[in-house]
């Protein structure tokens, strides 16, 4: 066992900065959880893709799809608190394997669905399941990487999500012009059972319990990477949690987050082929902004570990990114939808999405920054609001277009980008929700390379 000074997680180093070669384990383990968020959002973004054959086979309209969507949605935000629980009281490792099994059932019987209630049943089982997946996804990483590369690991998991639904409008309309539209649902399926194995055979709750690890390995995660003593084991302490400022600016902030996304997600294959008249194949472009949104969600990550370093400052490295998304998203969003050009407005449309997802690994990264060891419980609160963002857009959306025109759901998300671009500035990633001390100094170190 390696004894390290009380600020060596503060301070942990990279490779570069440890005397003997270290193992690369917690690449790996970084690598599983991308596939992670990339098999659950191709398994997201293949109903939205698949939204517009589906309403003509159940002869349904936007409003009833809308809420058969939607079921999924609510069930996945009323999970998240009891699933960032378990997965801080009994371990990621079980937790997320357990709940990737259950949601790739429901994602197969999703192709045996023969109505919009039968759907709508389907999602909001699918979504109990994966409601694990971020909350446990997050609290994953909270021993496997150096605090300096928080926001990096988050980025680099959430880009997986991003890349699965870039990937899902094209591959899905390929395979429903090939197949129809119920064997996609049964091939994703089966191939998050696999995941879900391995997972459980190669993760480890705690990294120096990894077969693999070594000491090298061990000196870069610092104090992260050992197991808590058995006694020192606490409960999770809602009651500082639902009292702090800060997580619920972030709630806050991540509804209207989830709002948008979930209006790319849900809807905007069919916007392409109503508002802007693409064919069946052409709203496979749905997939270009969402290819940006992998780009960015990394991006925002990297970029607001080295600000945070080169400033030694951690709220202004978090914050300036945040942001500058959301005012880059809420700004693109208008000429997106009022631009007569079809090009120049997927154009706008790519920008805003990307601008927006620069926030998504500075909001989990806060997460980590005042959750600590009890991120799963502080990130599951944030992203019960998010998911509750996106169960109101699957239906509102529905609702506005068919009213008032498909200009008015991206004029909304304008304004709800424009106001989380303000709220966020009062947020403090350096006052932890989970303990009752003042604000903590960010400590890191210039000898470090970053």
């Amino acid at each position: 066992m390696i004894n390290l000074p009380p600020d060596s997680d503060l301070l942990s180093t990279d490779d570069a900065a440890v005397p003997h070669a270290a193992s690369r384990v917690r690449y790996r383990v970084l690598g599983l959880s991308f596939l992670m968020a990339f098999m659950m959002y191709l398994e997201r973004g293949a109903i939205g893709a698949a939204a517009p054959t589906i309403m003509r086979e159940f002869h349904v309209d936007k409003i009833s799809m809308g809420w058969a969507i939607s079921a999924f949605n609510w069930s996945y935000a009323l999970c998240q608190v009891p699933c960032g629980w378990m997965a801080d009281r009994f371990g990621p490792r079980i937790i997320l394997a357990a709940a990737m099994a259950w949601w790739s059932v429901f994602t197969a019987a999703t192709g045996f669905t023969f109505s919009a209630s039968s759907l709508a049943a389907t999602r909001f089982l699918f979504g109990m399941g994966e409601a694990a997946a971020f909350p446990a996804g997050s609290r994953a990483l909270v021993r496997w990487l150096p605090v300096r590369r928080r926001a990096f690991g988050q980025g680099f998991q959430h880009s997986g999500s991003r890349l699965g639904a870039a990937l899902a409008p094209a591959l899905v309309v390929a395979l429903i012009a090939l197949s129809g539209w119920r064997p996609v649902f049964y091939i994703f399926g089966a191939v998050g059972i696999v995941w879900a194995v391995v997972w459980h055979a190669y993760y480890r709750d705690f990294p120096n319990e990894h077969p693999g690890i070594n000491a090298g390995e061990l000196a870069i995660l610092g104090t992260a990477g050992t197991r808590v003593p058995p006694g020192a084991r606490r409960v999770v302490p809602w009651k500082l949690i639902l009292r702090s400022r800060d997580l619920w600016c972030l709630s806050t902030i991540y509804f209207c987050y989830g709002w948008v996304l979930w209006l790319y997600l849900a809807w905007f294959a069919t916007y392409l082929r109503e508002a802007r008249h693409f064919s069946q194949l052409g709203s496979g472009l749905a997939s270009l902004p969402l290819l940006a949104a992998t780009a960015t969600n990394v991006a925002g990550g990297l970029l607001s570990d080295r600000l945070a370093h080169q400033w030694n400052d951690l709220r202004r490295g978090r914050l300036t990114v945040s942001i500058c998304g959301f005012a880059i998203a809420g700004v693109a969003l208008l000429p997106g939808v009022l631009m007569a050009s079809a090009t120049a407005a997927m154009v706008c449309l790519t920008v805003a999405l990307a601008g927006l997802e620069l926030t998504v690994s500075v909001s989990w990264a806060i997460c980590l920054d005042i959750g600590g060891d009890y991120s799963g419980s502080v990130s599951s609160v944030m992203n019960t609001w998010g998911n509750v963002g996106g169960a109101v857009s699957a239906v509102t959306v529905g609702y506005l277009a068919t009213l008032f025109g498909w200009t008015s759901p991206f004029l909304l998300a304008s304004a709800l980008c424009l106001f989380s671009a303000l709220l966020a500035s009062r947020i403090d990633p350096r006052r932890s929700a989970v303990e009752p001390h003042p604000v903590r100094e960010y400590k890191t170190s210039r000898s470090i390379p970053v």
